[in-house]
């Protein structure tokens, strides 16, 4: 379907025209209305979600450590198993002791840092394990013996 104006200079014409460009330069463009409206429902979101997240990352370390006091104590028992007794130091597990005698290590490539940049302790014989060792992260606070310590004896 085809549809010829025959005299351009009709004010037919003009209403036309002048109509096609009002809509064609208001739907180019967003309010002023339309994005404070849409900065406020993500301020909205915002306040809503960073704060479950910010709770979360110290959640992921604390399992983090969890899990390396695990294997690092999957190494130890492995250490135990080969030579009757558990290391006295940490470095044990990757270097051979001079009195180990049926050694079949590395049992750790390196002895891994907790997440929060400290070294993991290990205390052999334990205070918290009588009959075995302790190991344990110093935890966010970088000190030993207090609340926040993540340890093979740790029931949280």
């Amino acid at each position: 379907m085809k549809i010829q104006i025959r005299n351009p200079k009709s004010r037919i014409a003009k209403d036309v025209s002048c109509h096609a460009s009002r809509v064609t330069r208001h739907s180019s463009a967003f309010t002023l209305v339309e994005m404070l409206l849409v900065i406020t429902i993500i301020g909205i979101l915002a306040a809503l979600v960073v704060p479950k997240m910010m709770g979360r990352s110290e959640q992921a370390r604390q399992a983090a450590a969890r899990a390396d006091i695990s294997s690092i104590k999957t190494a130890l028992d492995a250490f135990e198993v080969d030579n009757g007794y558990y290391p006295k130091n940490a470095m044990d597990l990757i270097q051979q002791p001079h009195d180990a005698k049926n050694w079949h290590g590395p049992y750790l490539d390196k002895i891994p840092q907790d997440p929060w940049g400290n070294n993991y302790e290990y205390v052999y014989p334990g205070k918290h394990n009588a009959n075995g060792y302790d190991l344990w992260s110093e935890g966010p606070d970088g000190k030993s013996g207090t609340e926040d310590d993540i340890g093979n004896w740790s029931t949280k």
